[in-house]
């Protein structure tokens, strides 16, 4: 069990005949059961064409009626990235994960609009992951994203992070000490992206297959201290928290569009008391992360 993807998860790559596109796809292409759950890439300029044997079609629409895909990755170039992500949602996907990074704001605030008029007139809810983000992995069945597949085990602990690097360095830590991951995800930096720590923390808590958390936030926003509050209400499994950013000067952009602290709740203090009030095990030391998980269980 796994939350949001597994090995029967079809894969429509949009982007695919870009550089980074078809890096990353042959990456995921490589792990595990790639090789079945890439279906499709989509570029209407070269409809017909293939890349390492995956059909190239003229849109997602295409991709979900010819090869039963219901997740699409995004790898477009920052102007047309959000046009892409409505493009799937249109087309009733499951799960869109957008990897870009650098996407006007106005192009994210105006297609989460979209998504949500969407919604409310009754149409499929199509969930975000990203933009700006690694994507997500269930060890050993699929992976979808640029994380690198080789430092994750299968296991049963759950990790959500706002940083990419960060996460790729509490799964290390995991498979280190021998507890491996029941998936991973990176739910990106942007002001404006789509699945929260909270969705993922109630994915989690509601997987049998996860015994254990741990949860990586960064400065900057309410979300954390959401996902915190709802935990202390709800969640039935241990967690252990970090926040990056504690040393960020208040009022600066850091390198994540989303991490600029405005005072008050949103800095690394703040969110990181938050957490601890509401029964995570917090560090300050990233390297710990791991360890203190282990120490849990």
């Amino acid at each position: 069990m796994s939350i949001f993807i597994n090995k029967d998860t079809r894969v429509v790559t949009q982007g695919i005949t870009g550089k980074t596109g078809q890096f990353h796809t042959k990456g995921c292409q490589a792990y595990a059961n790639g090789k079945n759950c890439f279906v499709a890439g989509v570029n209407p300029k070269k409809a017909g064409e293939s890349f390492e044997g995956i059909p190239i079609l003229a849109s997602v629409k295409d991709a979900k009626e010819q090869h039963g895909a219901n997740v699409s990755v995004i790898y477009v170039p920052p102007a047309g990235a959000a046009a892409a992500i409505w493009e799937a949602v249109e087309a009733d996907l499951d799960l869109v994960i957008c990897i870009t990074e650098g996407i006007p704001v106005k192009d994210m605030l105006m297609v989460r609009n979209r998504m949500k008029a969407k919604e409310a007139a009754g149409g499929k809810k199509t969930l975000l992951l990203g933009p700006n983000c690694p994507g997500l992995i269930t060890p050993e069945e699929i992976k979808i994203g640029i994380m690198p597949g080789h430092i994750h085990r299968k296991g049963r602990i759950g990790v959500v992070s706002r940083s990419g690097t960060l996460t790729y360095e509490a799964v290390a830590q995991l498979t280190e000490i021998g507890l491996g991951q029941s998936s991973a995800v990176g739910i990106g930096g942007d002001p404006i992206n789509g699945l929260k720590h909270i969705d993922v923390m109630q994915a989690f808590n509601d997987d049998p297959d996860t015994d254990a958390v741990i949860m990586i936030g960064e400065i900057g926003g309410p979300d954390e201290a959401e996902a915190a509050r709802w935990c202390k209400a709800n969640m039935k499994k241990p967690i252990v928290g970090f926040i990056a950013g504690v040393t960020a000067p208040a009022g600066k952009r850091m390198g994540h569009a989303g991490a600029l602290i405005s005072g008050g709740a949103d800095t690394a203090d703040a969110k990181l008391a938050i957490m601890e009030e509401c029964g995570f095990t917090v560090t300050r030391n990233p390297s710990e992360m791991g360890r203190l998980l282990k120490g849990l269980l």
